[in-house]
């Protein structure tokens, strides 16, 4: 996202501010056009039959209503150190689609390297466009794994693409991470991605976001809530967001092309492309 500097310490925060699919449902009630884009909640429908379950919400510390990225290091932590505190597992446990707007601003840390979520996009059970579609295989497992555990594929043969996995076992619900701002570890970043530059470049792109954490498949099933290795970690939340369909699934139902399943921090250039089929929520 801008201007930036290198930080003194491992997470030192920029002073300047980045301001910025799965359907649980058996059915579909219409074709959607596919030059009218459809809503989260017009694909929303009758949940899937399953065990209630108490879930437990899970509910930040606090709320800030901006969104400074200088607030980040003062968070107080009570499951980690260096002033950052670890999502517990209860945060993923719920849909995807309400998953994937409540990643944005969070942050993930591996070794000295800490990335702000910008951009992510939500893959539900049922989704045409998601590997879920496929069953559970080798590959596509993580994906029905417990909530808050990475699910991590090879793209194309060459890009590592990083899913968050939501909701309860067996579903088949994740969130994909499409974009990221760098926070602290910029040297590391760009030794990995090969690119030094300190431009939105750097991070807008799944691959990219893999490449920078330096991820490999072996990371899918680690839970992000456990200290070491791969985190996420809390953060507040952004001012305002961005929504649209998701990028690169015209093979889909017309119904999950056109859902607004993707999210994005408003105010930010750390957003992949197209940026234009964003709007504002």
């Amino acid at each position: 996202m801008l201007f930036l500097f290198i930080p003194q310490s491992p997470f030192h925060i920029f002073a300047s501010s980045f301001s910025y699919g799965m359907i649980r449902t058996h059915r579909f009630k219409k074709l959607a056009n596919p030059k009218n884009p459809i809503s989260s909640t017009d694909l929303r429908s009758e949940p899937q039959a399953r065990k209630k379950k108490k879930k437990t919400r899970y509910c930040p510390k606090s709320k800030p209503a901006t969104d400074p990225p200088t607030q980040i290091a003062q968070l107080s932590s009570s499951s980690s150190s260096d002033g950052f505190t670890i999502l517990p597992k209860e945060f993923f446990l719920v849909d995807a689609l309400d998953l994937a707007p409540r990643l944005l601003g969070k942050l993930i840390r591996r070794d000295d390297v800490v990335l702000r979520i910008t951009e992510v996009e939500a893959y539900r059970p049922n989704d045409s466009a998601c590997h879920g579609r496929f069953g559970v295989t080798a590959r596509t497992a993580p994906v029905f794994g417990p909530g808050g555990h990475a699910y991590i594929y090879l793209c194309y043969g060459l890009h590592m693409m990083l899913n968050v996995v939501a909701d309860e076992v067996g579903l088949g619900a994740a969130v994909l991470v499409r974009a990221c701002a760098p926070v602290s570890g910029l040297e590391t970043i760009q030794k990995r991605r090969g690119l030094i530059t300190d431009k939105p470049v750097l991070l807008t792109g799944p691959g990219k976001v893999g490449q920078a954490l330096g991820l490999s498949t072996e990371w899918s099933n680690h839970p992000f809530y456990t200290p070491g290795g791969l985190e996420l970690l809390d953060a507040p939340k952004p001012e305002s967001i961005l929504v649209g369909p998701r990028v690169g699934i015209e093979y889909a139902l017309p119904e999950h092309v056109n859902a607004l399943w993707r999210f994005a921090i408003a105010g930010t250039p750390w957003i992949s492309a197209p940026k234009n089929t964003l709007r504002a929520s």
